[in-house]
């Protein structure tokens, strides 16, 4: 049972960076590998991180099945043993959220993230009707992913906070400047914003002065260092430094990321390589990065002393 209030999770997941681990898997078979994730979660639990997001989009939630989603957010809430807190994906037809949330709940998880509904596009109504339902099936603070098929809008949101009191934040994945502005204007702090763009750093700073105090970061998985830097010098607002990280790298680091689809994942699992850690292959329909792009990677990492 988590030790959270939705509120208390609200303020807990706004005041500080938020990561999604990757999920590891045996190479010969690509099977969930649990105690090497169990080690990467405490690895990661023993930094200053805000929460961490088990089984989500870079945990590869999309491959996982079910029974392995239960056991991936319950390994995680064991490894950290209440001093971070988890939160759960929950996702696809609305019916499988509503048993993802309460598997989530169930196996001690401190809250969730509503990934958009699997293929189908949906009317604001309908996509609000996804949410209600995930909210009334759960006890847990309730995060909506806004991307793909399932982008809420600013009066979408307004309805649902007041519909919904274990709703307690709005997760970005489109870059809509305007979209974010009139919801933050529309909505103000009764939300926790979070930047969920792949590689959130590169738009932390504009982000900010729109409300959204936090981002989830892939590099925190393997330069957690260099991520908890650059969220520090970005709430402080130290414009030169962060530039200068984002372009030493940051944005080199994109480039490797952009050449191909599905390296967004990719790339993290390659970079905890790179420094030592081994989480395996990624699971089809995602393909790893080739050696040379791994080398190029490893060069970035070893330039910043990672």
């Amino acid at each position: 049972m988590t030790a959270y209030s939705p509120a208390d999770l609200s303020r807990r997941v706004g005041s500080g960076l938020l990561s999604f681990p990757v999920t590891h898997f045996r190479p010969d078979d690509n099977s969930f590998d649990e105690a090497a994730f169990r080690a990467h979660i405490e690895r990661l639990g023993a930094h200053e991180v805000a929460g961490l997001f088990a089984a989500g989009g870079t945990g590869e939630f999309f491959s996982l099945t079910l029974p392995e989603v239960e056991r991936v957010v319950a390994a995680a809430v064991d490894a950290v043993g209440g001093a971070t807190p988890i939160l759960a994906p929950a996702g696809y037809g609305t019916a499988t959220a509503v048993e993802l949330a309460r598997s989530a709940e169930r196996v001690g998880a401190d809250g969730l993230l509503l990934f958009p509904p699997y293929l189908t596009e949906a009317s604001q109504e309908g996509l609000a009707a996804h949410v209600e339902a995930v909210c009334r099936a759960t006890s847990l603070g309730v995060i909506v992913y806004s991307r793909a098929n399932a982008v809420y809008e600013p009066e979408t949101m307004a309805r649902l906070v007041e519909r919904c009191p274990n709703l307690i934040g709005f997760k970005d994945g489109t870059g809509d400047l305007d979209a974010m502005t009139r919801l933050y204007a529309l909505i103000g702090e009764r939300l926790t914003y979070v930047g969920g763009l792949p590689t959130a750093e590169t738009y932390a700073l504009p982000y900010l002065e729109l409300g959204v105090t936090t981002y989830s970061s892939a590099l925190f998985n393997f330069v957690p260092e260099f991520a908890l830097a650059f969220y520090r010098a970005v709430r402080e607002r130290r414009h030169a430094e962060v530039l200068g990280m984002l372009r030493e790298f940051v944005l080199p680091y994109t480039e490797i990321r952009n050449r191909r689809s599905g390296y967004a994942v990719s790339i993290v699992k390659a970079g905890l390589t790179a420094t030592g850690h081994h989480p395996g292959p990624v699971r089809p329909p995602l393909t790893d990065l080739e050696p040379d792009e791994v080398e190029a990677l490893a060069a970035l990492i070893k330039g910043i002393g990672g």
